[in-house]
């Protein structure tokens, strides 16, 4: 359960990034500049992550590097730009909220996960908390920019499912190290962003010093750092729990807010903060699910051969 407890924390240092991701994004960077905004995020953080790993893809990974890199990083980042400029943080961030649910049930015919009764009660909650944490009844609702939300938490749970399996190895080929399988995703979806920004925007917009500093932070920290994180627990916990850290990301941002303006939380967010981390919890791994993996082996192979095709809980 320690070692649980650490690859949560890990993973959680992801949404807590991405939620200070909407202060800098919305303060710093180009607002008429999606393409180039998401080229400039993913391509140095790829990059950087590629050093670092020394590594290049090989066999399946170098069509497996352009999935991911399409659905995780060149079709997500620039859905989430769209989503943020039609929508409030709020809406579109109660929607992403549902990714945790989303996840799971993608998870389960993927990679064999089925949902635990208590990742689907956190899920639940989790959510209830983001509605009471954010939406106040005033926001002013996009369809269009709620169709691009959803279409980012859709697209986003699929490649962080298909990232899990392509990566531990299920469902065919051995694994691969997470540094390098995030670095290629990142390096395909920002080189396939270039091109796109070239012929929709023109030429790069010219950035300010605070501008470059700010692309600095989300390249580096906002991605690099955050996609290990991300990809690093998907790799060692089950994808419910996974989802429910995700939870956090609104509250890094709601906190932020509070700290940068010097507001006070009414008790209606303080009631959906405590929800959200209740959600959370919730989907801690049990002692029973971390034992399971190392008892489950031998007992099929030696008593009940018929078993082995069945999923794991």
């Amino acid at each position: 359960m320690e070692a649980n407890a650490r690859w949560v924390a890990l993973t959680a240092i992801a949404p807590v990034a991405w939620g200070t991701n909407y202060f800098v994004t919305h303060e710093f960077l180009p607002p008429d500049r999606p393409l180039y905004g998401a080229a400039l995020r993913a391509l140095p953080a790829g990059l950087v992550l590629l050093a670092l790993a020394r590594k290049r893809p090989h066999g399946a990974w170098w069509w497996r590097s352009a999935v991911l890199g399409l659905l995780n990083v060149s079709v997500f980042f620039v859905l989430v730009y769209v989503a943020a400029q039609l929508l409030p943080t709020s809406v579109a961030s109660t929607v992403m909220a549902v990714s945790p649910l989303t996840m799971m049930l993608i998870a389960w015919p993927l990679v064999g996960e089925r949902p635990r009764g208590a990742h689907l009660a956190g899920a639940v909650t989790g959510l209830a908390g983001v509605c009471l944490l954010l939406l106040t009844g005033a926001e002013a609702v996009s369809l269009s920019g709620v169709g691009a939300s959803v279409a980012a938490m859709l697209v986003s749970s699929l490649g962080y499912i298909l990232a899990k399996r392509w990566s531990t190895g299920t469902g065919g080929q051995a694994g691969t190290d997470v540094l390098a399988a995030t670095a290629w995703q990142l390096t395909a979806g920002g080189l396939m962003l270039l091109p796109a920004a070239v012929v929709v925007e023109g030429s790069p917009p010219v950035l300010s010093a605070p501008a470059i500093l700010a692309f600095g932070y989300v390249a580096l920290i906002a991605t690099a750092l955050a996609c290990v994180a991300w990809f690093t627990g998907l790799r060692r916990l089950p994808a419910g729990t996974v989802g429910l850290v995700g939870l956090l990301n609104p509250v890094a941002g709601v906190l932020l807010g509070t700290l940068v303006a010097a507001e006070a939380l009414t008790v209606r967010q303080w009631g959906g903060l405590l929800l959200v981390l209740a959600g959370v919890a919730l989907g801690r791994p049990s002692r029973t699910a971390d034992r399971a993996p190392k008892s489950r082996p031998a007992s099929r192979s030696l008593r009940r051969p018929e078993r082995l095709s069945r999923p794991d809980c």
